[in-house]
């Protein structure tokens, strides 16, 4: 697992933990960093099996082995106080987290999930099972010159198509095992979140952040989340779509530290 620590200069900061979504690259969050560094130690982290060299994640690989490595890597930097920010997948990540460290001596202080659902929608599988059949039968270039369709606006698409024609590229020369690929949408596809979570995060402010022109999660899931997760606040914007946090970076920024606030040290 790599990772990357931005340190606070207030010495006494919490930490700040950011979790990307399918991708699984810490540098997805290379937009909201500079901002929270400013009152937090901002962690960052590649999950397992995102990389070119990565080895193969085991048969029946699940949201529970993505939050347990997170929380081996949370044990081994001695961190007891957090706050966690996840995108898509992440924040489910930090949602099954939050029931693993129960028992411990580490304490979950907010949770802000962008784009996230409580359990997939059948639009949402849809899309999954179309980048699925891409992957499978058209091979990775065909899944990577997709996925910007299910993460932008169209009209930022059309602005920015040089800038993602470089990343694709990117993408394609470090592009991870396929079989790693379809085990993560595989452990994304049936995770649920329940009553467990639900008691696990009680005492957790929760931020829930969706966007109604996003494409791959209806932003009605982040509604649903909040229902079965029992409180936290809920901010839903008109335009950034499912990436929200590279088209609409100021805006979504903004919404993150309002929500912060009382927790700057």
């Amino acid at each position: 697992m790599q990772t990357q620590l931005y340190p606070c200069h207030r010495t006494q900061a919490d930490y700040m933990l950011l979790s990307s979504g399918l991708g699984g690259h810490g540098t997805f969050w290379q937009p909201q960093i500079a901002v929270l560094q400013q009152y937090f130690h901002v962690l960052v982290y590649d999950q397992v099996g995102c990389h070119q060299n990565s080895g193969m994640l085991k048969d029946g690989y699940s949201m529970t082995d993505m939050a347990q490595e997170l929380l081996d890597l949370i044990q081994q930097e001695k961190i007891q106080r957090l706050h966690f920010m996840g995108h898509a997948l992440g924040a489910l990540i930090g949602i099954e987290l939050a029931r693993l460290v129960q028992s411990l001596k580490i304490e979950i202080l907010t949770l802000t999930a962008i784009n996230a659902w409580n359990q997939p929608d059948p639009h949402t599988l849809k899309c999954f099972q179309a980048r699925t059949r891409l992957l499978q039968y058209a091979g990775s270039a065909a899944y990577v010159e997709a996925q910007a369709l299910f993460l932008y606006p169209p009209a930022w698409i059309s602005a920015h198509h040089q800038t993602i024609a470089k990343q694709e590229q990117k993408q394609l020369q470090d592009f991870p095992p396929p079989a790693n690929v379809l085990a993560r949408i595989r452990a994304l596809s049936v995770f649920q979140v329940n009553a467990e979570h639900r008691a696990a995060l009680a005492k957790t402010r929760l931020h829930f952040i969706a966007n109604r022109d996003d494409f791959l999660v209806p932003y009605q899931k982040s509604e649903d989340l909040k229902k079965i997760l029992g409180h936290g606040k809920l901010s839903i914007f008109n335009h950034g779509a499912h990436a929200c946090t590279v088209t609409e970076t100021e805006q979504i920024n903004q919404a993150i530290l309002n929500f912060l606030q009382p927790s700057f040290a």
